[in-house]
């Protein structure tokens, strides 16, 4: 279950502090991909109801964007059933070069960071291989 922005400002332990740390911080890997992290505290809202703003990517030597996890825009989130609204979420991870926006579910600073760092060897997996 997402934590709210008061009980991650009482619960800096659960990894609000890491989260902030990184903005502004660059990684270059030996092969010349790199990521960048920028994050930063904001007030609450319907967009971004934790108070955070992140964008979290990573970039090919070329600094083409490769993967992307941020909430700077709203995606769509895909109808469940032919009855389904129009859903929006601020949230969501950008997994390809063509990746519009996939609804990413936002729960602690830790678990974002993990799952960006997962989909990030993810992608350099792939890359070797092809």
């Amino acid at each position: 279950m997402p934590y709210t922005y008061q009980q991650m400002i009482s619960k800096r332990d659960e990894g609000l502090d890491y989260l902030l740390a990184l903005n502004g911080q660059r990684v270059v890997f030996d092969d010349h991909h790199w990521i960048k992290f920028e994050v930063a505290l904001v007030e609450p809202s319907p967009d971004r109801p934790h108070g955070i703003r992140y964008n979290l990517t990573f970039h090919a030597p070329t600094g083409e964007r490769l993967l992307g996890f941020d909430n700077a825009h709203a995606v769509r989130v895909p109808k469940r059933g032919k009855y389904s609204g129009k859903v929006f979420t601020y949230d969501h991870s950008h997994r390809s070069i063509a990746d519009k926006g996939t609804p990413y579910s936002f729960t602690t600073p830790y678990q974002l960071v993990a799952d960006f760092w997962s989909e990030v060897e993810r992608v350099r997996k792939a890359r070797r291989k092809g």
